[in-house]
């Protein structure tokens, strides 16, 4: 195998140094816009190599940026923006918490609101949107009773990273899905089996921590007609069709529903469906961004040198996953974006998967559990943060109660380590 050139691993260096150094600085990780981060990166990766013209580069980077698996990964996220943003702004997500909330005993708040933050996160495909929505809620229950704060928010976030990791409209599996070159239903059925007894432990565990506790909370309105684009978008997508056409459908389905009962004019509902693509902006340029970096870097040769440098103890399949699921974790600790990490790491395990057999539906699903799995526990990532800020307490505080993301990495070990899922046809 050709061992690279570390020079070319550069940029990565400085886009680190960029973000983790501002971060430490300043006491706050997302001071630095990680858009400006990656430009500056990238401009040293162009910088680079002299033997080559500086229009030579470009065109590398143009071509890495406009490779088709970045342009569809774009436009799915611009959709899937449009619809969460629409189904929110009709009330959809109200109506799924009010609705949830009413048919949840009062002695098991603590496991409902991790269960409502599973269906919430899975229908909008956002953990921040999810956390944001429930929160206050955890507030309330939380001084109602004995129970606490960080425990009632722990339960919150891990509902969140349920979705953030299985959704068909999260960034996180979007991007995992396209890097890998894997259908989003396989991958899903693979993640799920993989997470669900996770999710049925962690539902266990806070049943049995809260028992005996129960608060009143109060039963608002909610119309169930507005809960109906979120569940048949994910019927739609277990369907097995087109994700294009299933966020396309419930774009149409939620605006239809909006329009009918007053809560949105034509008018609103174009600038909400705006709002939403407007939303996903950052994290479009930031794919294609990346991607432009990662193939200057490739074609200098820092990518032959990180397979070289991640595979040379690599002597099984079980060990190559071990590899990808290290790759991506140590990603997510250094840009604390389990989205971005997935981004960077992507291409190289995409790599390490095609030199080891492994099935893109099983690197993907490496990829999204473990990413997920660091960002639920890092007291410097976005989900502890506004978790934390809502409830007025340390997100260091959360950990001792994040049972969920250390339950999804106990279960993506055991996952690599029995094989699962059996190779198709084998």
């Amino acid at each position: 195998m050709n061992k690279g050139n570390p020079w070319a691993l550069i940029p990565f260096v400085v886009f680190l140094i960029l973000f983790i150094g501002s971060g430490v600085i300043t006491g706050d990780f997302y001071s630095f816009p990680v858009i400006v981060a990656i430009t500056i990166s990238g401009a040293v990766a162009l910088a680079m190599n002299r033997k080559e013209s500086f229009g030579r580069k470009v065109d590398i980077f143009c071509q890495g940026a406009g490779n088709l698996n970045v342009m569809l990964m774009v436009v799915i996220f611009l959709l899937a923006g449009a619809f969460s943003e629409t189904a929110k702004g009709m009330g959809a997500v109200d109506s799924t918490v009010n609705f949830a909330l009413s048919v949840v005993p009062a002695n098991l708040l603590v496991v409902g609101l991790f269960i409502i933050g599973c269906f919430i996160s899975l229908s909008m495909g956002t953990s921040m949107g999810t956390i944001v929505a429930l929160a206050p809620i955890g507030v309330g229950i939380s001084e109602q009773t004995d129970l606490s704060m960080a425990l009632v928010m722990a339960a919150i976030i891990g509902g969140a990273m349920f979705g953030d990791n299985l959704s068909f409209i999260s960034d996180t599996t979007i991007t995992a899905v396209r890097s890998q070159g894997a259908q989003m239903k396989d991958k899903f059925k693979v993640n799920f089996w993989i997470v669900l007894p996770a999710a049925v432990v962690t539902g266990i565990i806070l049943g049995a921590i809260t028992m005996g506790e129960s608060a009143d909370v109060a039963h608002l309105s909610y119309n169930w007609i507005k809960i109906i684009p979120y569940v048949l978008v994910i019927i739609f997508a277990l369907a097995g069709m087109n994700v294009f056409l299933v966020l396309a459908l419930g774009i149409v389905l939620a605006g239809a529903v909006g329009l009918a009962d007053g809560s949105y004019s034509l008018m609103e509902l174009l600038q909400k469906t705006g709002e939403g693509m407007a939303g996903m902006y950052e994290i479009a340029f930031l794919a294609i961004l990346i991607a432009g970096m990662v193939e200057v870097i490739k074609f200098n040769g820092g990518i032959d040198f990180l397979l070289h440098l991640a595979t040379r103890r690599m002597k099984t399949k079980k060990g190559a996953e071990f590899g990808i699921a290290g790759l991506v974790g140590l990603t997510d600790l250094s840009t604390a974006n389990n989205t971005i990490a997935i981004l960077i790491a992507g291409p190289l395990a995409k790599n390490i998967a095609d030199q080891y057999g492994i099935e893109p539906r099983k690197a993907a699903s490496i990829l999204d559990i473990f990413s997920c799995t660091i960002q639920g526990l890092l007291p410097y990532g976005a989900q502890l943060l506004a978790a934390a800020s809502v409830a007025g307490i340390s997100p260091v505080s959360i950990l001792q109660y994040s049972y969920y993301p250390i339950l999804i990495g106990i279960c993506g070990i055991i996952a690599i380590l029995i094989g699962y899922p059996a190779k198709k046809g084998a």
